[in-house]
């Protein structure tokens, strides 16, 4: 298995991942519309983000996350990383691809100069939950949010 970058050929196998968390969808019935496109293209074109995909050895994503580093005032000047849209392929959940999913993600941010890795998580998910705090994640803030 491989860490890399995700590519726009890797954008069904991604978006199966992201919209189907309890199943496995096979990407070739996925559609990719002009906006997952779009998307894809911020987000790649922005030095500030990384999509990183963990990849069976022969192209299958098993696994995705995106991970954006956000520059602040808060914490001395220190820039953060923060964690999205993390999703391992449900038949492939409890071999520790997750535990090295994050562990590269950390490490990413650690190398660039990040003193916070941080992420929200659903508050249904008790599972991913109870999977972060074994990582050394803390619950520390509430987050809130407004639809637009």
């Amino acid at each position: 298995m491989i860490f890399r970058d995700a590519v726009r050929q890797d954008l069904p196998a991604i978006i199966a991942l992201l919209t189907d968390e309890e199943g496995v969808t096979d990407p070739a019935g996925v559609r990719v519309d002009e906006a997952y496109g779009r998307a894809f293209e911020a987000v790649d074109g922005d030095a500030r983000n990384e999509m990183l995909v963990l990849d069976e050895g022969d192209g299958t994503v098993l696994g995705y996350l995106q991970l954006t580093y956000i520059p602040g005032l808060g914490r001395h000047g220190q820039e953060r990383a923060l964690l999205e849209g993390v999703r391992v392929r449900a038949d492939r959940r409890g071999d520790g691809l997750g535990r090295r999913l994050i562990g590269e993600a950390v490490e990413r941010g650690r190398r660039r100069g990040c003193t916070l890795v941080q992420l929200t998580s659903d508050k249904r998910r008790a599972g991913a939950h109870a999977f972060y705090a074994s990582l050394g994640f803390v619950r520390s803030h509430d987050g809130f949010k407004l639809g637009l």
